[in-house]
């Protein structure tokens, strides 16, 4: 089984900062770190290569450095990696996004299944699994918290819902976007790092002459939203001391949580 597993490289959102004057994200000196949800897609897909063989490859776009975020995926168990890094990409919302990964995808022509996080934590639209379902023209099943059965024609899934799960049989090929409950990811391994740093023919890097695309399909220009402004809500507490005995302060606190309708 050939799977193709999509990987992001985001800021620990934990030390973002935003430039008072600019309103962008301060992104100098902020730690780099494996998309949360992309990990459990990384685990997901070592596993049932174990299960079943086959090939694991994984994909991210972004900058250069990027390829540590590729390094780390392989030092987990993954065969092989693909770094998409052109100046050409930047500024790419999810629309263009969506269509430079699909068409990397394309170009290895042969998969099995597609497997990527429900969302990134610096965007959280959970749209680039989705669109690139769509621009594939594949099934997709999304928010995956189970895989009940899998073979080489079909998958069969338990998709998380708000309150329980749905059951969901599709076939493959496919792509589905995974969430945490699914896994627990592994650590990864030293000596697959480092053999990863050694061999450099286990990451490719691929630009837009690469894919053969054009300046006017991938990148800002061909993004079909723009961000104006990025900025930090403003949050004002209040607080309100009860007073009284114990049960005239749980009777008013009571009253308050009414008005509010949180009870």
């Amino acid at each position: 089984m050939n799977i193709v597993t999509l990987i992001k490289q985001v800021p620990d959102t934990t030390e973002i900062k935003i430039d008072p004057k600019t309103g962008s994200l301060i992104r100098e000196g902020v730690e780099s770190i494996i998309n949360p949800d992309d990990r459990h897609a990384i685990e997901l897909a070592i596993t049932l290569k174990k299960d079943f063989g086959g090939k694991t490859v994984v994909i991210s776009m972004g900058p250069p450095q990027a390829i540590d975020a590729i390094s780390e995926a392989i030092g987990m168990g993954i065969d092989e990696g693909i770094l998409l890094t052109d100046r050409n990409f930047g500024g790419a919302d999810t629309w263009a996004t969506s269509f430079t990964l699909g068409t990397a995808i394309k170009k290895l022509k042969a998969y099995d299944l597609i497997i990527c996080g429900r969302q990134a934590i610096d965007g959280d639209t959970a749209q680039i699994g989705p669109q690139i379902a769509e621009f594939l023209g594949l099934p997709q099943l999304t928010y995956v918290r189970e895989i009940e059965e899998i073979s080489e024609r079909k998958i069969i899934v338990r998709r998380a819902l708000e309150n329980g799960y749905e059951k969901i049989e599709s076939p493959l090929p496919a792509l589905i976007t995974v969430i945490g409950e699914i896994n627990t990811p592994r650590y990864l391994n030293i000596d697959l790092l480092i053999n990863a740093c050694k061999e450099k023919a286990k990451i490719k890097t691929w630009d837009a002459a690469d894919l053969g695309v054009t300046v006017q399909e991938i990148g800002l220009g061909a993004s079909l939203t723009k961000v104006m402004k990025t900025f930090s809500p403003k949050t004002k507490r209040e607080g309100e001391i009860l007073k009284g005995d114990k049960e005239e302060i749980v009777n008013q606190l009571m009253e308050r949580l009414h008005e509010k309708h949180f009870i």
